[in-house]
């Protein structure tokens, strides 16, 4: 009868065997800035993948060979659909087919900064109706210790499969840096844990076969803990140069300068950079879910929340910074034209999720400045979840008619591809959040 502890070894046996074959069918479930590298890194290595997203226009471009995220080639896309190791569908009915499922799905804040698991809810919920003896499910989406084992589990084991008799189940955090060229999906060692130790075992197996190495935890809720604590120590650090950076700009000290000599220290010290705040899907969302957690055990999270605090003033502080210079040269915010060079969140990407840039305009918009923006990755914003008055604006060429038509530039976010030379010589005024003029000082640039 299923259940029964004889099936237990079969179920499992059965999935190692097929992995260990290279016979497993990967479903992944969310074809975005984590899904789709995944998909590919396993297609790769000539592991079958069936892509799972809501989105039908995106499963269609895939399916032509073309790639929606711009840091991926389209000739791997196209290679992978071509030799068939890879294919999306928004068929959610096909849940059944695949000997693995990997959710990759959004897991954002609500408006009062609490945890929004509805997209692991809504996802696990889709499985529980397919879900069959033998399938393998591992959530690699950023959450709490505690949400695979709890919530993942309860609303799967409603099938009337138990945990570890027909089905296993486990957490795999993702730890993907997009734009990022020095290390790649498969470098990047991939940290494992399974509700159970059969569960840790099938899992470290399957990530085995696309990554160099993989870190088997004791506990799902250890592998949660583990990426918590990776972005909570950059949050940390970057609100603490973040609170350098506002104090030394009141004693007339450049930041920039004392990090250079800094880094220059090869023991006990590792270099983190300011900025206009903090973006991204992670830092500005992961430490509250641990936050958050640690209210249901009675720990304050003093560290945690202070740095959120110091991280989320700092559009603030740019804008304020953007008010004085304005005023130095005689002009107000209130009708000036600024221009916003970059709005992804990071170097180098087309990424907007979280981005300061949007708080920086949100500021300058109420207080009654003009707002165009270039961005040479970003062809037109969208509307954004947190900013959602912001209506999208379209990246203008930048063109010395552009600045010079500009009253003030605020230089969000640093892209290589921008001429900062050909800034400097056709802007009025240029607010640097990201020290790209430090070394060589221009009259018409503020540090911010």
């Amino acid at each position: 009868m299923p259940g029964a502890r004889g099936n237990v070894t079969d179920h499992a046996r059965e999935l190692r065997d097929k992995i260990g074959r290279g016979d497993a069918l990967i479903g992944v479930i969310g074809l975005g800035y984590v899904g789709l590298p995944l998909s590919l890194a396993f297609a790769a290595r000539g592991v079958s993948v069936l892509g799972f997203e809501i989105d039908a226009e995106k499963c269609e471009i895939l399916a032509r060979g073309e790639c929606y995220i711009p840091h991926i080639p389209a000739e791997v896309v196209q290679a992978e659909v071509a030799a068939g190791r890879f294919g999306a569908t928004a068929d959610f009915g096909r849940l059944d087919e695949p000997d693995a499922i990997l959710i990759c799905v959004p897991t954002p804040l609500t408006p009062q900064r609490e945890p929004d698991l509805s997209f692991v809810a809504t996802t696990a919920q889709r499985i529980r109706e397919r879900l069959r003896p033998g399938q393998l499910v591992v959530l690699e989406s950023t959450t709490y210790p505690g949400t695979t084992d709890e919530l993942l589990r309860g609303i799967l084991d409603e099938s009337g499969l138990g945990c570890g008799v027909d089905y296993f189940l486990g957490f795999s955090p993702e730890r993907e840096d997009p734009g990022n060229a020095r290390f790649r999906t498969i470098d990047i060692p991939k940290v494992v844990g399974g509700v159970d130790a059969v569960a840790g075992e099938l899992i470290a197996a399957l990530y085995a076969r696309a990554f160099g190495r993989t870190v088997t935890m004791t506990s799902a809720r250890a592998a949660e803990a583990t990426k918590l604590t990776e972005n909570i120590f950059r949050a940390v650090n970057i609100a603490l140069v973040n609170e350098l950076k506002v104090i030394y700009d009141r004693m007339g000290i450049d930041i920039w300068e004392v990090l250079d000599a800094a880094e220059t220290k090869p023991f006990g010290y590792m270099r983190f950079d300011p900025g206009p705040g903090w973006g991204g899907h992670c830092i500005p969302l992961d430490p509250f879910y641990l936050a958050w957690k640690a209210r249901e055990f009675g720990t304050n999270t003093r560290f945690i929340e202070l740095a959120g605090e110091v991280n989320r003033q700092m559009p603030a502080y740019v804008v304020d910074k953007t008010q004085r210079a304005l005023n130095s040269a005689g002009k107000p915010v209130a009708g000036s034209r600024i221009l916003i060079l970059g709005v992804a969140y990071k170097k180098d990407v087309a990424d907007l999720r979280e981005s300061p840039a949007f708080e920086v305009i949100e500021l300058l918009l109420e207080l009654g400045a003009k707002i165009r923006v270039h961005d040479p990755h970003i062809q037109e914003t969208v509307r954004m979840r947190s900013w959602p008055q912001i209506e999208p604006m379209r990246s203008e060429p930048l063109t010395e008619a552009l600045l010079t038509a500009c009253d003030a530039v605020v230089l969000v976010t640093n892209h290589t591809a921008v001429d900062y030379d050909f800034v400097a010589e056709h802007a009025a005024l240029i607010v640097d959040t990201r020290g790209v003029y430090h070394k060589v000082r221009r009259p018409n640039v503020i540090p911010a």
